[in-house]
């Protein structure tokens, strides 16, 4: 049995959620989520994590933390529906992509959260801009990785979620951007692995 330590509101936590519930490990009792509070988390979160952060992911006497850690371990673990590439050169090409997501766009995050007035403008700016740039990629194709869903659309859905909830809007241009988050977001998966405090994210 794993044990996933997830924050409700945490757009890293939703990754992990979103892939138990793809792999259908929720529904075979092989996983289950314990709920964070993330102004008060228990003492245990920093222990299992020098970090203090969450996602944690524990299974016997395995602790993983880091949203995009835990899920490689899970598609090996887990392999069918396989999210990472089986191809190496394909597979170092997708974790490429998923560090370009987290130093371009994810590390704006916890601004965004904290509502800090100087930098909010700042931080919306580059995620706009970031995200605009992507927008060849899925007018071009389905997914984010080609015609297949991938774990690279795993790690960018949840900020995809939060754009109306952190304030941003993407300009004309960048409309497949949004047409693909719909289609992300019409996954059962996804939308099992919503919390209630992520689902009024959106209107």
């Amino acid at each position: 049995m794993m044990v996933l330590y997830s924050g409700t509101t945490c757009p890293f936590s939703q990754r992990c959620r979103f892939v138990l519930f793809e792999k259908g490990l929720m529904d075979s009792d092989m996983a289950r989520v314990r709920d964070v509070d993330l102004f008060n988390k228990p003492e245990d979160i920093s222990v299992m994590n020098p970090y203090g952060q969450v996602p944690v992911l524990v299974e016997r006497d395995l602790i993983l933390y880091e949203s995009n850690i835990i899920n490689e371990y899970i598609d090996e673990r887990f392999p069918h529906p396989q999210l990472m590439p089986a191809d190496p050169v394909q597979r170092a090409r997708a974790r490429l992509m998923l560090l370009n997501f987290e130093r371009e766009l994810f590390v704006h995050v916890e601004t965004l959260e904290k509502q800090d007035a100087k930098k909010i403008d700042k931080a919306r700016a580059a995620v706009r801009d970031s995200l605009s740039q992507l927008a060849p990629v899925v007018a071009k194709s389905k997914h984010m990785f080609g015609e297949e869903f991938s774990m690279i659309d795993v790690a960018l859905v949840p900020l995809l979620w939060r754009l109306e909830h952190y304030g941003i809007e993407l300009p004309k241009v960048a409309a497949p951007v949004l047409k693909y988050a719909e289609r992300i977001f019409s996954r059962p998966a996804f939308f099992d692995a919503l919390t209630p405090s992520e689902k009024v994210m959106r209107r």
